[in-house]
């Protein structure tokens, strides 16, 4: 063999991309390891004995160290939740004037809660008693009222290419505080994946160990809710054996080859599989809970969903999800939104009330909304049992807890609630709002790939100021 190198002393044998590099393309090689960074050739490491997701502190002080995301499914209407508008009653069964449509007045009534007078749909009397927690946006807006694309750029600020979603970002940026359990994980129920699927927790460009770990509740039973979590064939010591094995193996490739991003989340997503053995059963086991507990939650779906929420924050999960879907009432919008709506209210209410109790509500970033809002307008220009068609142009959205300003309104809607006028706030807007919470600055928190710094908001995005305590 003719000596090419040093490290032929060492490695006797070269893969042929190795081959082609050192002695076809040195000099270009050298030129564009100058180019890009090494996380891009390498993948990202942050040198640290625990690994990519160890606790990591962000550059500002952050107000909330932990965030939960209640997914409303499906683009709840706004003017029959958080946005009244006394012009519809006026208008009902009439033209909107300067619009399209037959006005609809809401079938609900709203009242004025709390020390600040929000006024709360009568559908979430059991949130409403937290309003003065909630900072609610009443101007939001999307690009494209389609629920798969809406729901995606909900999740990861993209309706083109598939970008890392906002729950990989933070874990990205902070890393997570317990190394035995995943630090991103996505609760549903049944009914298969939501509109855009894995892509909403996806990690897209960013190495696969920061992907959620979606988890399907229907089942009371922690081993049929994680599948496969326990080998029915080998011992927890020989699987450590195992493991140990791949990753003696794996230094050896890193070392004499080259090291492989891809290889590198696998490893780490069989080490975390392996350690969730015991700590996802105690996470996952209601029955660890007081019965005054689960009553308050409520023995339903959605209420194990967001018990379940709360004790994966309480040892040390970074970011949740929770999916609670059902908000696409094309018709019948009377007697299906309320229904929607008990689904979820008296479980998030006891989780608010809950993490109060607890003292965790204070650096718990909690957030509820949907992907797009309704019209003002019956859909189908009227029908015998009228709903409310898609709006990209306005809709509401709240947040709770760690640095929030509680009891606040921010923006509005026009008269009728057909569109954001009164200090609108894009998708981009409340992502940046997010992170400046847990401590970025949203410009800075980038991944570089392909030769680009990608990051979350993409070229835009402003601070949302007036809901930050």
């Amino acid at each position: 063999m003719f000596d090419l190198c040093d490290n032929c002393v060492r490695t006797p044998y070269f893969t042929r991309r190795q081959f082609l590099t050192r002695v076809g393309m040195g000099f270009g090689a050298l030129g564009l390891a100058s180019l890009l960074s090494e996380d891009s050739l390498f993948g990202a490491d942050d040198g640290s004995a625990a690994g990519p997701l160890a606790p990591k502190l962000p550059p500002f002080p952050a107000k909330a160290k932990r965030v939960i995301h209640i997914f409303a499914a499906g683009a709840p209407s706004h003017v029959d939740t958080w946005d009244p508008k006394p012009a519809l009653a006026q208008y009902d069964g009439q033209p909107i004037p300067g619009g399209r449509g037959v006005a609809m007045a809401s079938p609900f009534k709203f009242q004025r809660c709390g020390r600040s007078g929000i006024e709360v749909s009568e559908v979430f009397p059991k949130i409403a008693e937290h309003v003065d927690d909630l900072a609610i946006i009443r101007s939001m807006y999307t690009d494209i009222p389609a629920h798969e694309i809406a729901t995606v750029m909900m999740n990861t600020g993209s309706r083109q290419i598939a970008k890392p979603s906002l729950g990989s970002w933070s874990l990205y940026g902070l890393g997570t505080e317990n190394q035995n359990m995943p630090g991103f994980i996505s609760l549903h129920s049944g009914g298969g994946l939501p509109p855009g699927g894995t892509q909403n927790w996806g990690s897209a460009f960013l190495p696969g160990v920061y992907q959620g770990t979606s988890i399907n509740t229907s089942s009371d039973s922690v081993d049929r809710m994680i599948e496969n979590i326990r080998s029915p064939y080998v011992s927890g010591t020989e699987q450590r054996r195992q493991l140990d094995l791949i990753q003696q193996l794996n230094e050896l490739h890193a070392q004499d080859l080259q090291k492989d991003a891809q290889l590198e989340a696998r490893i780490q997503a069989y080490e975390i599989a392996f350690k969730m053995q015991a700590a996802a059963s105690d996470a996952f086991n209601l029955d660890k809970e007081p019965a005054n507990i689960r009553e308050m939650y409520g023995n339903t779906a959605q209420g194990r969903q967001m018990l379940i929420a709360r004790r994966l924050l309480e040892c040390g999960v970074r970011f949740v999800q929770v999916w609670a879907g059902g908000w696409d009432h094309h018709q019948d919008i009377d007697k299906k939104l309320p229904e929607t709506a008990r689904q979820i209210d008296q479980p998030l209410g006891a989780f608010l009330t809950d993490l109060k109790q607890r003292g965790l509500l204070d650096s718990t970033l909690v957030i509820w909304g949907g992907e797009f809002g309704r019209t003002p307008t019956k859909d189908r220009n009227g029908n015998a049992n009228p709903g409310r068609d898609h709006n990209a142009k306005g809709f509401s959205l709240w947040l709770a807890g760690g640095g929030v300003k509680g009891g606040t309104i921010f923006g509005a809607t026009d008269e009728f609630g057909a569109a954001a006028v009164e200090n609108p706030v894009h998708i981009h807007d409340l992502h940046a709002t997010i992170l400046r919470l847990l401590g970025f600055d949203h410009t800075k928190l980038t991944y570089r790939y392909n030769g680009r710094d990608f990051r979350l908001t993409d070229v835009s995005g402003s601070i949302v100021q007036g809901v930050l305590a």
